[in-house]
């Protein structure tokens, strides 16, 4: 593992980025303050609900790049094998993502993976000093994570209705950037992603109540249809 890490150094060096092959370590011992860690903590398990496995990936390669220190209970997402396996599965989620039905399949699939990954991210912000902070960030996380999922499969399932895929392209990329954006300002600017989170906390919750309102009657018409009730167009 420390040959194949020394290669990848050696790759980010032909483009530009010099690290140290031990910057990683090194930088672990690094403390964040409280606003810090409670912003990682809630943009670790909102963002999960979007797009676990880019969290995880951006995170490591954050911290393997020695741009953030990571607290103790994160250190393992900067770890090459844990990178080259998030890398792949950030790479499988964006394309499966873009296909209509098949990212309500996944998300629907992911419903029992994200969640919980979502409170164990958070959980692990705090782990390793504070229990009782551990524990009530990952009861936020996972809170967070099942927000933002709910938001994100009854978002795609009143925009799967259209049978045109352009709107479920642009809904696709709209979250990708939305989780990179979420993760950089929460690393960056914590305080002003607590605001930001507070406004998509309140957009999640509109949202919910309308579509949920649209995809019931869908479903009620559809219903109505399958079983040769008159009037339904």
């Amino acid at each position: 593992m420390d040959a194949l890490w020394l290669h990848i150094v050696q790759w980010l060096h032909t483009l530009g980025l010099h690290v140290d092959s031990c910057a990683a370590p090194a930088t672990v011992t690094e403390r964040l303050d409280m606003s810090s860690l409670l912003a990682l903590a809630a943009a670790l398990g909102w963002a999960s609900g979007f797009r676990l496995y880019a969290v995880v990936f951006l995170v490591g390669m954050m911290g393997a790049l020695g741009w953030m220190p990571l607290p103790p209970g994160l250190a393992m997402l900067q770890h090459p094998v844990v990178l080259l396996v998030s890398g792949f599965m950030m790479l499988v989620e964006f394309f499966a993502d873009k296909v209509p039905w098949v990212d309500s399949a996944w998300d629907a699939v992911h419903a029992f993976i994200r969640v919980p990954a979502g409170a164990a991210l958070a959980f692990g912000v705090f782990g390793a000093d504070n229990a009782t902070m551990a524990t009530v960030a990952g009861l936020l996380g996972g809170s967070l994570s099942a927000t933002a999922l709910a938001t994100k499969m009854t978002t795609r399932a009143a925009v799967n209705t259209s049978p045109e895929p352009f709107s479920n392209w642009g809904l696709s990329f709209f979250e990708d950037g939305l989780v990179v954006a979420a993760v950089w300002l929460a690393t960056q600017h914590p305080v002003a992603f607590g605001a930001a989170l507070v406004v998509m906390l309140v957009v999640s919750v509109l949202l919910l109540v309308v579509l949920f309102k649209f995809l019931r009657a869908v479903l009620h018409r559809v219903s109505r249809f399958l079983s040769g009730s008159p009037g339904v167009a």
